[in-house]
């Protein structure tokens, strides 16, 4: 198992003091607790700005949490894989349908401590359905679902309610739908409620 730059107490705790800092200086705040379970599958939304990222890891580290991403196999190639690996980063085979899902819960099941971020719009771009592998994946691994947001016109960035998946992807969905419908992305045009494709219902 590798360990990652969140693994290390004295630089997180570095890391999480100066993101409570700088979260300051640009006027956001945290909303919410971290819960005290050691696996579960963070939503990161709504997702419409490339500033998403800095401000998100900075509320991640500032609750001194050790986030997980996925990316494709291919940028943990050397010689960068390492740091990648060392940046919480996750290599996934998607050559086939299925695999991310797959692998993914293959990852929680050897693990002990897991938190695996993923933004279920999948681009910054406005899109009709969100991506439901995070819902699989949570499901799949029997762990919880939690809803992370970040709210521009609040400047609040945290942690909202979790949920374990009852199988009925319907109507956790309209669960999610109805938490993110009070959350406002930095550009709120390019936002989408949490619908899924008529074949997922």
């Amino acid at each position: 198992m590798h360990h990652t730059i969140f693994d290390i107490p004295v630089l997180r705790n570095f890391l999480q003091a100066f993101s409570i800092i700088i979260l300051r200086i640009f006027g956001w705040r945290r909303e919410g607790r971290l819960p005290d379970i050691p696996k579960f599958v963070m939503i990161a939304a709504p997702h419409t700005s490339n500033w998403d990222f800095p401000i998100a890891l900075a509320v991640m580290l500032a609750y001194k949490m050790n986030p997980n991403w996925l990316g494709k196999e291919s940028l943990f190639r050397w010689p960068f894989g390492c740091f990648f690996k060392w940046l919480g980063g996750i290599p996934i085979n998607r050559s086939k349908p299925g695999h991310v899902v797959a692998q993914s819960i293959k990852a929680f099941k050897n693990k002990v401590k897991i938190v695996m971020v993923i933004a279920p719009e999948g681009t910054r771009k406005k899109t009709r359905y969100w991506k439901t592998g995070f819902y699989h994946i949570a499901s799949g691994a029997n762990i919880p679902i939690v809803m992370g947001f970040l709210d521009y016109v609040r400047k609040v960035g945290g942690i909202g309610p979790s949920f374990i998946p009852t199988g009925n992807i319907e109507i956790d969905m309209k669960s999610i739908q109805e938490f993110y419908a009070n959350i406002t992305g930095k550009f709120p045009d390019k936002s989408m409620p949490a619908m899924i494709t008529p074949r997922e219902t």
